[in-house]
């Protein structure tokens, strides 16, 4: 969905009265804030639109579109504001919807909410699928709030496998004259066993890229050219902390040609 810039009204703002000095306030003579003053509490950094579907990162709390922040996603890992580390392999799992900002968005700012469904209703229809219902839920009672939220603390605690001990950063450092035909690898951040060797990771590569058989793919940890028989746990532990970037085991890998005999 595009986000939408609103024009708001000339005059328009957020009202506040003041109190008189009999204690009573005077509605008459309201001071009004200018929409901008509020901007960087109510767009999204990415796209620099008002924020739709809101989502904040649970790491920082900093908040963006959750189509924005989603695809920003699939090439890093750090927070597109303050660079931090949002989680080393799945930051996707540190992301939580803020549907109480959305609704003071929503308000401040006349139409959006409106403009967007139609805009989201246009989309639907022109691809011929069906229009997805507003869904409308009646406030929870006191016990089963307590019972959501416990709920939530348990959903939102990722457990890592054990034997999943190794998170891997895929460097791509460019191709040979000549190779051409190959996709984007858009998942560079792999959590793996370190039992798994560098034969795994090329495979791995080859079906993300959807390389050529006569493709050769030379992956290389640091100054040293890795052989595929290589454990990725002997690899981290004779590399030692050069190898790592926040935690991530890097490996850089070229395309190349195979050599003539």
């Amino acid at each position: 969905m595009s986000h939408l810039f609103r024009r708001i009204p000339t005059g328009s703002g957020i009202c506040r009265s003041r109190k008189t000095s009999g204690g009573k306030r005077e509605e008459g003579n309201k001071h009004k804030l200018p929409l901008s003053q509020f901007y960087p509490y109510i767009r999204c950094a990415l796209c620099c639109g008002f924020l739709i579907d809101a989502t904040t990162i649970t790491e920082c709390l900093h908040t963006f579109c959750k189509t924005c922040i989603v695809k920003h996603f699939l090439y890093s890992n750090r927070c597109p504001t303050c660079g931090i580390v949002v989680h080393q392999t799945q930051p996707f799992y540190n992301i939580r919807p803020d549907r109480q900002l959305q609704d003071i968005v929503y308000k401040m700012v006349p139409f959006l909410e409106e403009l967007e469904r139609e805009q989201m209703c246009n989309f639907y229809k022109q691809r011929g699928l069906e229009v997805p219902k507003p869904v409308v839920v009646s406030p929870p009672g006191p016990a089963v709030l307590k019972k959501q939220r416990k709920d939530n603390i348990a959903q939102s605690v990722f457990a890592v496998p054990p034997e999943l001990d190794v998170s891997l950063l895929l460097e791509f450092v460019g191709a040979e004259e000549g190779i051409s035909n190959y996709k984007p690898l858009e998942r560079r951040y792999v959590r793996v066993s370190g039992d798994a060797t560098i034969r795994h990771v090329e495979l791995f590569i080859r079906r993300k890229m959807e390389l050529s058989p006569t493709c050769q793919v030379d992956v290389v940890c640091g100054d040293h050219l890795l052989d595929h028989y290589q454990s990725l746990k002997d690899i981290q532990r004779s590399a030692g902390e050069d190898a790592l970037q926040d935690g991530l085991l890097v490996l850089h890998f070229g395309l190349v040609l195979p050599s003539q005999s």
